[in-house]
């Protein structure tokens, strides 16, 4: 069976706006007593923070096809598990794993694998699917394919990066990781067919 791993900010979920609201409650209150960015922030999680469009439907058609997902990101896994709770998506992994949760970090390729082991899945059997640089480095750097999204948190055009698939919209991403899967012989023909739309 076949692991997707899926970054978080930029890539599942557009978090930029509650992001940037706590920054900004930060800045403006720099004269009366510090309010921690990481208290603040796990407060408002949720409040702008929205999955991109299509995760949803994405999610549900790559696990009825068979498919292990998962969740690893440089976010901490329990402002990870919050906001994927809040947005009503956690309980479609079977692994969500943050910087603290092994004490590494993206790009280190140990991250994705022990990831991967996590949700119950073979390193040599996963595709990674992220956003920038720091995600298309971890996946290279584990020796697994990667699918990029165009629409995230990267300075460059992510195609400049190089992942093997790039897409525009998460309606694309069951198609892009079916066709990976076989060229990377990981997955089987008949587990993605009597899913398509």
């Amino acid at each position: 069976m076949l692991t997707i791993v899926f970054d978080l900010d930029g890539t599942l979920v557009d978090t930029a706006p509650d992001l940037i609201g706590t920054l900004s409650v930060i800045l403006t209150q720099h004269r009366l007593p510090a309010v921690p960015f990481v208290t603040h922030y796990a407060a408002h999680i949720a409040d702008r923070s929205r999955a991109y469009p299509h995760v949803e439907s994405a999610l549900d058609r790559l696990a009825q096809a068979g498919y292990r997902l998962a969740v690893c990101t440089n976010k901490l896994e329990w402002l990870s598990r919050s906001l994927l709770d809040s947005l009503h998506l956690a309980g479609r992994f079977a692994a969500i794993c943050g910087q603290d949760t092994f004490g590494v970090q993206k790009p280190d390729p140990e991250f994705f694998r022990q990831t991967v082991r996590r949700a119950g899945g073979d390193p040599e059997r996963a595709i990674m699917v992220g956003d920038s640089a720091t995600d298309i480095r971890t996946a290279r750097a584990a020796s697994a394919p990667v699918v990029a999204v165009d629409f995230g948190y990267t300075d460059v055009p992510v195609a400049t990066l190089k992942p093997d698939q790039v897409i525009s919209s998460f309606a694309a991403l069951p198609q892009a990781v079916a066709d990976l899967g076989r060229a990377k012989n990981v997955v089987d023909d008949q587990a993605f067919i009597g899913h398509k739309s």
